[in-house]
């Protein structure tokens, strides 16, 4: 059986100091080539270390070539020839997959997918069977054109007691995603207004407001947010923008600036602002930022929310809050709409809301994301890739920004990392058109990343800015 001392390992990790005596030991010749290695479990028993410490070495060195494996058979050293060739190459061409499947990634941060064991699968079901015993009339009415009240009347409550909203049920419109609700709107406010979105900021909206033939324009940032005098430039009437957590960036629109776009948009009986609150629930430090519909005194701003952050990606449960003018109209000229929403849903997330579980939920992410979060930085900062990179953006929501000082072009980077399994998100890309002065910044969405892998994640990142 092999062994290692781990009494005197530097700075490394266990795995990444595993991994080295492995790999050395290979080069040098003392494991030969085609030689079994010890199982994981077997291996981890005798080292005094835990399983996982090996699996994560065992997995670098399949990355790297140096070893491979044998389904129900275990572990085997590479022929030494193939070994001396992909040392030369340092990254190796194609890798295993480490998770099954054509586009398995070791950490894909392009992805927002919320993990399974987040959702409260027991408190749901319990809800769901409460609404089958005590709403089945209920169930069987076709809700109004916004929606079942008892949920509009259960979020309205919510936004008092957590967002400081004060709000009728009747100006909340339910739908089934945001998606959804934008074509409302459109056709509420009409298609011959402009519309705006930030730049840079979430793709897909622009992209629907472009589908619907509306002249959309993309107005730039500074670091406050929107600039007020970019929106009279282009003779913006509706400004969609998202003032208490800006994604991709991270942005968080101090006073001075809402005031100053409240301002605009009272200017004109035709302006409205857009407020896409999307995971402003998960602020991970501080207090709430309050939303720009709580500061409004003119009756501008129409509020988005959603519950597929905080809930599930496949929850597609949204809704919007009009100004009183406006929901008016919108009964008058829309009402012939049905709801998007079955009563299934929407009653059991009313009594979800009702019953305090949806706020114990989302105090439930905030404690996990603010420590996958810390998990995260942390190991980056006692890594080699701290001296590569800083972290912004990161006090709010599942996502931070992440810039790498490294003469190697975004491009190269990028395909250096997909070679490592690590799929990454560029900043730019979030742009309308192309800037080329902002390069290796990355939009690092780790809602989905395995804490359990993240110390190998942060050694091949360091090694693709090397």
């Amino acid at each position: 059986m092999l062994t290692y001392n781990f009494t005197n390992i530097g700075s490394d990790s266990l795995y990444e100091y595993l991994y080295k005596c492995i790999k050395n030991d290979i080069l040098l010749g003392s494991i030969k080539a085609g030689e079994k290695l010890p199982s994981k479990r077997s291996f981890a028993k005798n080292l005094g270390i835990s399983v996982i410490t090996v699996e994560n070495a065992y997995e670098q060195l399949i990355a790297e070539g140096y070893i491979y494996s044998i389904p129900k058979k275990g572990f085997y050293v590479t022929d030494f020839k193939q070994v001396i060739e992909i040392e030369k190459k340092t990254f190796v061409k194609e890798m295993v997959p480490l998770t099954g499947g054509e586009n398995a990634y070791l950490a894909d941060f392009t992805s927002n997918q919320t993990e399974s064991e987040l959702f409260p699968f027991t408190i749901w079901t319990r809800t769901i069977r409460e609404v089958l015993n005590e709403n089945q009339m209920q169930l069987m009415i076709n809700p109004p054109c916004g929606g079942v009240f008892f949920l509009r009347e259960a979020i309205a409550k919510h936004l008092k007691e957590f967002r400081g909203m004060t709000v009728l049920p009747e100006q909340i419109i339910v739908g089934a995603g945001t998606e959804y609700l934008y074509g409302l709107l459109i056709q509420l406010l009409g298609n011959e207004k402009i519309y705006a979105v930030e730049n840079p900021g979430y793709r897909k909206i622009g992209k629907i407001y472009q589908s619907y033939k509306v002249l959309c324009k993309y107005i730039d940032m500074d670091n406050e947010g929107v600039e007020i005098s970019k929106l009279e430039e282009n003779q913006v009437d509706i400004a969609h923008i998202s003032p208490s957590h800006h994604y991709p960036t991270g942005i968080v629109m101090p006073v001075s600036r809402r005031y100053e776009l409240l301002g605009w948009a009272a200017k004109s009986e035709n302006r409205y602002i857009i407020e896409d609150d999307y995971d402003s629930e998960l602020r991970l430090s501080g207090q709430p930022i309050p939303t720009l519909q709580s500061m409004d005194v003119s009756d501008k701003v129409i509020y988005m929310n959603t519950f597929t952050k905080t809930l599930a990606s496949t929850v597609r449960i949204s809704y919007m809050i009009l100004p009183r003018e406006l929901f008016q109209q919108y009964y008058k000229k829309l009402s012939f709409y049905s709801c998007t929403v079955s009563n299934f849903e929407q009653y059991t997330l009313a009594k979800f809301i009702e019953e305090g579980y949806f706020e114990k939920h989302i105090n439930r992410l905030r404690n996990y994301y603010h420590n996958k979060r810390n998990t995260i930085v942390e190991t980056i900062k006692k890594s080699r890739l701290n001296q590569y990179v800083s972290i912004s953006g990161e006090e709010a929501g599942a996502h931070f920004l992440m810039k790498i000082e490294t003469k190697k072009p975004q491009e190269q980077l990028m395909e250096n990392a997909k070679a490592q399994g690590i799929k990454l998100s560029p900043l730019s890309a979030y742009y309308k058109e192309n800037r080329e002065e902002i390069q290796n910044t990355y939009v690092m969405n780790y809602s989905s990343i395995e804490l359990e892998k993240i110390e190998m994640v942060v050694t091949r990142l360091a090694k693709c800015c090397e």
